[in-house]
């Protein structure tokens, strides 16, 4: 029996970076082995990367396979959620709908390095007048 056709996608968010693989299914969510709600602490950040399969309402169709490394909870559900995307697109399904809900463009916001003579990226030291 020959393997369902399994369609790829890459996410990235901050410093995280997802590999999302979708294909036919019941629409199961797996991130790093592990179901998405055990794996994501909050259900909004799971709301959130299941949110390009609820605009084209496939949410029960696919299946998805994610492997993600790096940053946060809150970048690596962004990472899968643009994976998601663009696995979808491979699959052949609306690109209107999800350019239109805005999943299609790489969130590129990153942390803004430290300068020297600073605390922070912008944080000065404290004045002292004496």
């Amino acid at each position: 029996m020959a393997e369902a056709t399994k369609y790829y996608g890459t996410g990235r968010r901050k410093s995280s970076v997802a590999r999302v693989y979708i294909k036919a299914g019941k629409g199961k969510i797996i991130v790093n082995g592990e179901d998405v709600n055990k794996y994501m602490p909050y259900a909004t950040l799971v709301m959130d990367l299941s949110q390009p399969l609820t605009v084209l309402d496939k949410a029960n169709k696919y299946d998805v396979e994610a492997f993600v490394e790096g940053g946060g909870f809150t970048g690596q559900a962004g990472a899968i959620r643009l994976g998601i995307a663009r696995a979808l697109l491979e699959a052949g399904e609306n690109r209107g709908a999800l350019k239109a809900a805005g999943l299609l463009s790489r969130d590129a916001r990153a942390k803004e390095r430290k300068k020297y003579g600073l605390k922070a990226a912008r944080r000065a030291p404290q004045f002292s007048k004496r």
